[in-house]
């Protein structure tokens, strides 16, 4: 039987493929906006992602883009400048109360589900206790830092009072401020345990000084999306994430790899000098970063991305009771979220780590 308009559908049909083939090459972009430059312990994932594809795999073309501390990120992500941010939790949580209208933002993703926030002081000096910090002068990068609550909340349970008995100094990042605590321009550094590690490798001996156990398991950096995203498309933040948490667990397997990725993406961070004991050093701590990241202190793995809720409140508790927030009395379930994680975690691992460990 003949069908006279089959040539014509026919037709239609190699027209929608090949728009349809059009549109599938043109990759959504994707912002990140970053509180602080990366470094490979944190920026090995995304030159990992690109590297191997997971990137491309999601059809997205990633970008980062550094502002100066959580205080100048959550602005460009608040009114959609930006797809998403990566800042610590502290600004968010105090948007929430009284007198300040709530940012219309929500984390998707724990970043850093252990705190890796800490006072570097040099080993060959007299402070060995948060109480010992005292009349000191403690370096930050920038005092647009999110990180900055919570460590004055940590020298209140020493009974000591910021801007009183101790005073946080802008120093800038990384060699900046390591310069500046060799230099006894302050007396201690409150950075990350990453950044600490490369203050030794540089060969710097240092003491660390942690916070109380309380602020252990809170919410440090996560991703963080605009409301109406999650909202209206909460696959583009799956995706992102999904090709991310690859990249992490590509990096765990294979960090070696991950490390000259991130040199080949950013030329400059590359160091001078020996090569074979810088790619040693920075092995080592991406292995440090990603082992505090993706395991318990105990070692059992965790979910990729999740937040244990129970902990943030208890963190904030420990933040009111220090005098940093005005109450605990926050909406924990409107500022975080793990509804997307089944979603983001939905890969093969193993053959993540396979297609890392066949790289040379």
């Amino acid at each position: 039987m003949h069908h006279p308009q089959r040539p014509l559908a026919r037709l239609a049909l190699a027209l929608a493929l090949a728009l349809g083939g059009t549109t599938a090459h043109a990759a959504d972009e994707f912002t990140v906006a970053l509180a602080i430059p990366p470094a490979v312990h944190d920026g090995a994932p995304y030159a990992a992602a690109e590297a191997l594809g997971f990137f491309k795999e999601e059809n997205l073309d990633v970008k980062t883009i550094v502002f100066q501390g959580a205080g100048a990120l959550l602005p460009q992500v608040a009114n959609k400048r930006v797809t998403v941010g990566y800042p610590t939790s502290e600004p968010v949580i105090s948007s929430t109360f009284a007198g300040k209208d709530p940012l219309p933002l929500k984390y998707f993703y724990n970043g850093v589900p252990a705190t890796t926030m800490e006072f570097a002081v040099l080993a060959d000096g007299p402070i060995k206790t948060l109480g010992d910090l005292n009349g000191k002068k403690i370096g930050v990068g920038a005092l647009t830092w999110g990180t900055i609550p919570g460590g004055r909340a940590a020298l209140r349970t020493a009974g000591l009072t910021p801007g009183r008995d101790v005073d946080f100094v802008a120093v800038g990042a990384l060699a900046a401020g390591f310069q500046a605590l060799r230099n006894h321009q302050v007396d201690a550094l409150n950075f990350n345990s990453s950044w600490n590690d490369m203050l030794e490798m540089s060969g710097t001996q240092i003491r660390r000084v942690a916070y109380p156990a309380v602020f252990g398991e809170t919410a440090g950096n996560g991703f963080i999306a605009h409301v109406d995203t999650l909202r209206d498309n909460p696959q583009l933040l799956e995706r992102f994430a999904r090709a991310y948490t690859k990249g992490q667990l590509a990096c765990e397997a294979n960090p070696t790899f991950c490390v000259q990725a991130f040199w080949k993406a950013n030329p400059q961070a590359r160091p001078e000098g020996d090569q074979a004991r810088a790619l040693q050093d920075a092995t080592t701590l991406l292995s440090r970063r990603l082992q505090r990241v993706l395991h318990t202190p105990s070692g059992e793995a965790r979910v990729p991305g999740q937040y244990d809720l129970s902990a943030i409140r208890a963190g904030i508790k420990a933040m009111a009771d220090a005098g940093e927030y005005p109450s605990a009395d926050v909406p924990v379930e409107k500022l975080f979220t793990n509804d997307l994680l089944p979603r983001i975690n939905d890969f093969d691992a193993n053959a993540v780590r396979a297609k890392a460990k066949a790289q040379p």
